[in-house]
């Protein structure tokens, strides 16, 4: 009986780095398009989200996760988002991993937006702008700050988020200088941004697109829900909209389905997910953009990605 390998959320295997996990995501989306559903049980503000999948050559995934806001509140501490991951070989069925989603979140969604950054977004960005302050938003900043070295200004609109940062930023000594800002006013600081990540669960937009400067780039991450959405109908009516997964989004979130159901975006606005892009070939380096170009990308996870980066983790854990 095979058993079955664990990786939790402590496991950061020296061999780990934000290029293999997206190299990972890469390789999948080469693969034939995964099978997926996803089912969500809520009950007030709690949610459990059930997410699997297959991918031909890579074998089965269900992710199991729990959002409880209220936990961080709560004495002892616990976090809002827990649960696990398990991985089933295609073959015989048999739980060949199990991961802590804590860990599979941190380098998935990261991974999964600045893939779609590195394919859509300036080559050189140098102004990063984060809404949110929780694990995921820590968890970007390390990416796109790794992958875009280019990138010399950071700005959050919490103290708590610079608070935080500015210890994660002096303990780093391998990270080049990074100028960090704190601004509550978004009008003020969104123009200057070439990479705006939102990663909050607001059910009203917190994004105006008209405080985009042209070629901007926009990672719309939060939402996850029918009636969540982070960005306004001018930020995906002026802006190329691509998402990670057509299967994953455009029925599923609030941040699509709302202005689909109002008529402010057509179905045809969506132009592509990231198996289109790969496909085209824009990851070989041939970066063809207008500069002028708003782009917004709609990250919406799924489990075919946590598949994707789980093998990766179980290829890296020694």
């Amino acid at each position: 009986m095979l058993q079955p390998q664990y990786i939790d959320r402590c496991a950061q295997p020296d061999r780990l780095s934000w290029q293999g996990v997206i190299d990972a995501l890469i390789a999948g989306h080469q693969l034939p398009r995964a099978a997926i559903t996803d089912t969500v049980l809520a009950h007030g503000t709690n949610r459990l989200l059930n997410r699997s999948a297959r991918i031909e050559g890579l074998g089965y995934v269900v992710k199991s996760v729990t959002v409880f806001p209220d936990n961080p509140a709560r004495e002892p501490f616990l976090p809002s988002v827990q649960g696990i991951c398990t991985v089933f070989d295609e073959s015989t069925g048999q739980a060949r991993a199990l991961i802590d989603s804590e860990l599979l979140t941190y380098w998935k969604t990261a991974a999964d937006s600045v893939l779609g950054a590195s394919l859509l977004g300036p080559a050189e960005p140098e102004h990063l702008l984060i809404f949110g302050a929780g694990q995921v938003a820590r968890s970007l900043i390390d990416a796109y700050t790794t992958i875009f070295p280019s990138i010399a200004t950071l700005c959050v609109r919490r103290l708590q988020s610079a608070d935080c940062l500015r210890q994660k930023l002096a303990a780093d000594e391998n990270r080049l200088p990074l100028v960090l800002r704190v601004s509550t006013d978004p009008s003020a600081v969104v123009p200057l941004a070439d990479i705006v990540a939102t990663v909050t669960t607001s059910e009203t937009p917190v994004l105006q697109g008209n405080w985009l400067t042209a070629g901007a780039h926009v990672d719309l991450v939060g939402a996850y829900t029918v009636s969540i959405r982070e960005a306004d109908d001018h930020t995906l009516q002026h802006g190329a909209l691509y998402v990670d997964c057509r299967d994953t989004t455009v029925d599923h979130i609030g941040e699509l389905l709302i202005p689909l159901a109002s008529g402010a975006i057509q179905p045809d606005s969506v132009l592509g997910d990231l198996y289109d892009l790969i496909a085209q070939g824009s990851g070989d380096g041939e970066r063809k953009r207008d500069p002028q170009q708003i782009t917004v990308f709609k990250n919406g996870g799924g489990a075919h990605l946590d598949l994707m980066v789980a093998l990766h983790l179980m290829s890296v854990d020694p």
